[in-house]
């Protein structure tokens, strides 16, 4: 075959397949039969992202299940605020979809309406407040959640310290009251509040609760404009207490109580929670 007839060929049925006889002709002219025999391959596709934004997560978990409340306890430890498998084991007993107003997306790292003007707070903040609460939560010891919400820490803390110890949630909202008992009951801790070793009540929680005192761990869920006295004086010789403290700009405040009674204060972080006040404050705009 000539050359001429191989062009012609060539052009007339680029995808043809070469036969031996083809070898004969120049090797650059092979080369550009053979490319245009070929298929051009497929772009592969990008691989995946490695990690997700977690509020890009939360479309998919809008169903309460233990192995999603894992995940989110997963996410937690990627970013540092669970430190400790203390702190992990807890909040993967505890499943947060329980304590959220169905139609929310409960594994999601951000605070969620409960009604009457409070919250759930975030994950996150749950997480560190444990992990700075976690040596005061020693099975025996005696813990106070003070603005007890959903009921959703005062479960866990109820976890950490045991049948043996006592978790106290007080909240001045009479609904919310009610509405933590029954998501506790169908939660992890559910034996822990029938035997009594695990209770919420209707209190002013700026006045403490005095009937359990003292408490090695106490928790105050929303912001007061200064520390509370009787919070101090309820709170044991060697106990530390968790709090926010300022109106606009607040401070997660961590208070440890020395032998003489005196007390060390340490801002750990800038953080915003709903104020601590009365339940007429409080209802005043719901």
């Amino acid at each position: 075959m000539c050359l001429a007839a191989a062009i012609a060929s060539a052009s007339a049925s680029p995808a043809r397949c070469l036969s031996p006889s083809s070898a004969a002709l120049p090797r650059r002219f092979l080369h550009h039969l053979l490319l245009a025999a070929t298929p051009p391959r497929p772009t592969p596709p990008p691989p995946p992202l490695r990690c997700i934004p977690f509020h890009r997560m939360a479309q998919f978990w809008t169903q309460g299940s233990l192995d999603k409340n894992k995940a989110l306890v997963e996410y937690l430890k990627q970013y540092g605020a669970v430190r400790t498998d203390k702190v992990a084991e807890v909040m993967e007993s505890i499943d947060r979809a329980l304590f959220v107003a169905e139609g929310l997306t409960p594994y999601t790292d951000s605070p969620m309406p409960i009604g009457y003007n409070a919250t759930i707070s975030a994950p996150h903040m749950h997480a560190t407040c444990l992990e700075l609460l976690k040596d005061h939560l020693q099975p025996g010891m005696h813990a106070l959640d003070v603005g007890s919400g959903s009921g959703y820490l005062t479960a866990c803390f109820a976890m950490m310290v045991g049948p043996e110890g006592r978790a106290v949630g007080i909240e001045h909202i009479p609904e919310l009251v009610a509405a933590s008992t029954e998501n506790v009951q169908r939660s992890a801790a559910a034996q822990l509040l029938k035997d009594g070793s695990l209770s919420f009540h209707v209190a002013d929680g700026r006045l403490g609760w005095p009937d359990d005192a003292p408490y090695d761990a106490i928790h105050v869920g929303a912001a007061a404009p200064e520390i509370p006295q009787p919070l101090v004086d309820q709170l044991k010789t060697g106990g530390r207490m968790v709090i926010p403290v300022g109106s606009y700009f607040q401070e997660l405040q961590v208070v440890d109580k020395n032998a003489d009674g005196s007390v060390t204060v340490q801002n750990d972080a800038s953080v915003r929670y709903v104020p601590l006040t009365s339940r007429s404050a409080q209802l005043q705009d719901s």
